[in-house]
């Protein structure tokens, strides 16, 4: 059994890494013209794909370290943040600004428990 497991790997990164029970990933928006509220809905969509993706879900998230392009935008992704994380299993959290990819508003680096292969199978 390999103690590593990484998905979606190229040269450069990994889409996906999982190790101890925990993977980690990034996200970003899959489609940069919109505007700051699209771009956060695009990214706390793909995390919930990556989740079922990995066999985790909302109440698992353990981190997210969330960089935003212009912290001016910080209201817009709080609001969408409270409605999106479960009530009493909102992860650690920490937003900074930082200078994005053009075109780009946000950015989430993610950390989330996963049960092991054989407990998801039963």
């Amino acid at each position: 059994m390999r103690d590593i497991m990484r998905l979606g790997s190229s040269p450069r990164w990994s889409d996906v890494v999982i190790h101890a029970g925990a993977a980690r990933w990034v996200e970003v928006a899959e489609d940069a013209s919109g505007d700051a509220k699209s771009q956060i809905s695009q990214v706390l969509r793909q995390i919930d794909a990556t989740l079922t993706q990995i066999g985790s879900d909302r109440t698992r998230l353990l981190e997210v370290l969330i960089f935003l392009a212009d912290l001016g935008d910080a209201p817009i992704l709080n609001e969408m943040w409270d409605g999106w994380v479960p009530r009493g299993n909102a992860p650690i959290r920490a937003c900074v600004q930082s200078g994005l990819a053009a075109g780009y508003r946000v950015e989430m680096v993610v950390l989330a428990a996963v049960m092991p292969n054989e407990q998801r199978d039963h």
